[in-house]
Parts: structure tokens; C-alpha cells; sequence
């Protein structure tokens, strides 16, 4: 199948995007297409990634508000999870690949349970997705076993699904909740597999404190002692990461997912040290994190409160400046999953939306990119491409009133089940 997207604004000039199959094959030449789209008035821009999520948190949306970190889990979300069903993690992630979809995210990288019917809601959907089951062992060797058990059927299930875009991987939750030997076996299967490994890092300072009492290290040094960090770890959050630690994440190429606004809903206490980790060449992208601690996951709106914390936290206002913003929630994410997208080009994959900037907020024009950043939300996406494959024209999605209804109502339920 191929796509021509004629008389499209990219990068300033009026031109032509040709996709053939799963890639963007020419930009310039108006060819025959199969599908033919009119981009005048619109630009392209790159899908966004979304570098660290629970998508099926969106079941959880507005339910548990205004608590800490700790409250926030141990008395709302983890007794609620324990009564998830597999098809309320199916219609939950339908919901977040619904929202994402409006809101022009082509990839995210995800953690949360019974992810093989995350997958099914993937497939279906149409988006990119990196998907780890989550481990939460609780220093209990049984359930640790019982655990690593259902991750590994998880990912060969998911495999079976046979779809390049979606990728199975490991999601220890935390060096909180995961014990050292849980974590030595995911880093062995990792190994074994080539898979990614997906875990929160340095999201509290009572996280970095009690991890000092009990192993004498910072988070960040600990999990480097075990030999556990490298290319293939995402770290969501590290707003405590001090400058040794940085140093570490450097040196072994793990990358970082910066979550601002869940940070600050649940006043983690300190904004990710940007500055110190571009200095360092750290890998970065940006993640919305769950729709239960954001309640968004527009990144359009995470592009904008990265920007202005970090001008906040640092009293500088040129510490995260907008064309960073912007490039961390497309290129940043994609280099940290090892994909060929976040950029508009010649061979790369053809994720791309398209946006209408003849709206009020966005106007006047003097800086396109500062009006992605700082002005507009996810509503000014017109279409969105994944994989070559158009999944929303003129911002209408197939089955978009199914997904809502059925996603409203397995909700419901599930906040309510004995």
C-alpha cells in the first residue's frame, strides 16, 4: 500500500510526502498513490513517542486524586490492580491508544500487567508499542517465581501475535519492590532475549534514602553494582539522580524518561537535573506516565510543563528550551527504544501526523515550534500515520464510541468489585 500526502508544509516548505509500505520512500515528487491525502494548510511533524506509561491506567483516570506517592499506591492503586482482569487491561489500553491517537503519539513504551491483552489492543489500534509485564515481588521468592513465570508466557504470547510494531520486554516496577535476585534474572533474560528493560528510578527521595540504608549506594550505583544497567534499560522519572549518578547512567548508556507532570501531581519532590544529564549526553525522552498520576496522555501538554519546570526548578529560562522539548518527545524517544522514526526523512518509518495550525491558540505564526510547545494541546492533530497506516483522518477513529462506552464501563466495575 502506498500513501501520497501532497502539498504538505514540512520543515518550513510546501512539498510532497511518499510512503510506501511501512517507510517514507520519497519527500518532494508528487507520485500515484493508493491513498491520497490533501495536507494543504496542514504540517507534518513526527508522531510523538511516549517514553514511559500504564496504559491501562487510563481505568483509573480522575479515581485517586491528590494523594503522595505512597498513599497513591499502597491504599488506592495496588489494592485496586489486584482485582484487574485481563479484558479490563484490553479495553483500558484500547482507551489510551484511542487518546494517543487523537493526540498524534505513534509509540510508547509500556509497563503493567497481563500485557499480552495489551498487545491485542495494539494490534488492533494500529500503534507502535513496547510492552513489559510488570514485577512487583515483594522480596517473596515464590511470588518472585510466580511472577518471572508470567512475564516470560506474557512476551511469547505477545510474540505470537507476529507484528514487527509491537515488542515485548521486562518491567521490574522498582529497587523498592523487586528484589535483587528478581532483578539479576530479568538482566539474565534481557541478555537472552534482546529485550528492553523498562523500570522506575529515583522517583522519591525516600526511594534514594531507604536504598542508602539498606545497601550503603544511590539507586542509580546500586543497580550499576549488580551489573545491572545498559543500552537496554529505560529509567522513568530519576528526579533524585545526583551527579555520580548521572556519570553512571552515561557510561552505561541507559536512557531516561522524564514524567513531569505525574512528578509534580505527586510532588516527588524534585524535577529530573536536565541540564546535568544533557551535559552528561545521557539518552532522553519524555513520558506522560499513567492517565491514574497525569490524568493526560497528550504530550503535547507534557512537552510544555517539561519545558517550563525546568526553567522553574533552575531559575533559568533557557534550561529546557523549546526546540529540546520538542525533540525529546520524538527523536529523544526514539533513539531510546533503537527505532527509525521521531524524524520526517527519506528511509525512515512513516509515523507522522499532521496538524492544523489555523486555529486561535496558534496564531500569530512567528514560531511554528514554540506554538507546538507552548500553546497547543492534542486537539490540533488532523491525522495521525503509524507504520504506514492512516489511523485517524480528520480526527475520526473507527469504533472510537465502542472504545468509550466499553472502557467507561469496565471502570466502573472495577472500582467497585468486591
Amino acid at each position: 500500500m502506498s500513501i501520497l500526502i501532497k502539498d504538505v508544509q514540512v520543515e518550513g516548505d510546501v512539498t510532497h510526502i511518499y510512503i510506501e509500505g511501512n517507510r517514507i520512500t520519497e519527500i518532494g515528487k508528487k507520485r500515484e498513490a493508493d491513498t491520497v491525502i490533501d495536507g494543504r494548510g496542514k504540517l507534518a511533524l513526527p508522531g510523538f513517542v511516549n517514553l514511559h506509561t500504564h496504559a491501562a491506567m487510563t481505568l483509573f483516570r480522575g479515581w485517586a486524586d491528590d494523594l503522595d506517592l505512597s498513599t497513591w499506591l499502597e491504599t488506592k492503586i495496588w489494592p485496586a490492580e489486584a482485582k484487574l482482569r485481563p479484558e479490563d487491561v484490553l479495553w483500558g489500553t484500547k482507551l489510551a491508544c484511542l487518546e494517543m491517537i487523537k493526540t498524534g503519539t505513534t509509540t510508547f513504551n509500556d509497563m503493567y500487567f497481563h500485557m499480552d491483552q495489551a498487545a491485542k489492543a495494539v494490534k488492533e489500534m494500529g500503534l507502535r508499542a513496547f510492552l513489559s509485564e510488570g514485577i512487583v515481588d515483594l522480596n517473596d521468592p515464590e511470588r518472585a517465581a510466580k511472577q518471572l513465570r508470567a512475564a516470560e508466557d506474557a512476551n511469547r504470547r505477545i510474540e505470537a501475535l507476529k507484528t514487527e510494531r509491537i515488542t515485548p520486554g521486562f518491567g521490574p516496577h522498582a529497587i523498592y519492590t523487586v528484589s535483587k535476585d528478581s532483578l539479576l534474572r530479568i538482566r539474565e533474560l534481557a541478555d537472552k532475549k534482546g529485550s528492553l528493560i523498562h523500570l522506575h528510578l529515583s522517583e522519591t527521595k525516600r526511594e534514594v534514602d531507604d536504598c542508602v540504608v539498606e545497601t550503603g549506594l544511590r539507586p542509580a550505583k546500586y543497580l550499576d553494582s549488580i551489573g545491572f544497567l545498559g543500552k537496554d534499560v529505560i529509567a522513568a522519572h530519576g528526579c533524585w539522580l545526583d551527579p555520580a549518578e548521572i556519570e553512571v547512567l552515561a557510561h552505561t548508556g541507559a536512557k531516561v524518561a522524564h514524567c513531569p507532570i505525574s512528578n509534580m501531581k505527586l510532588a516527588t519532590g524534585a524535577a529530573m537535573p536536565y541540564p546535568a544529564m544533557k551535559e552528561a549526553a545521557v539518552s532522553m525522552g519524555l513520558g506522560t506516565d499513567g492517565a491514574a498520576s497525569n490524568n493526560s496522555l497528550d504530550m503535547f501538554e507534557t512537552m510544555k510543563a517539561a519545558a517550563l519546570l525546568q526553567k522553574f526548578a533552575s531559575g533559568d529560562p533557557k534550561a529546557l528550551p523549546a526546540i529540546e522539548a520538542f525533540e525529546l518527545a520524538n527523536l529523544g524517544g526514539a533513539r531510546a527504544l533503537g527505532i527509525d522514526a521521531g524524524i520526517i526523512g527519506v528511509d525512515r518509518l512513516a509515523d507522522l501526523i499532521l496538524v492544523d495550525p489555523r486555529r486561535p491558540e496558534l496564531t500569530p505564526r512567528h514560531s511554528d515550534l514554540s506554538n507546538w510547545v507552548y500553546a497547543a494541546h492534542g486537539n490540533v492533530v488532523d491525522t495521525t500515520i503509524c507504520d504506514g497506516v492512516v489511523l485517524m483522518r480528520g480526527r475520526r477513529i473507527k469504533g472510537e464510541a465502542e472504545i468509550i462506552e466499553q472502557a467507561g464501563a469496565v471502570a466502573r466495575d472495577l472500582v467497585t468489585r468486591e
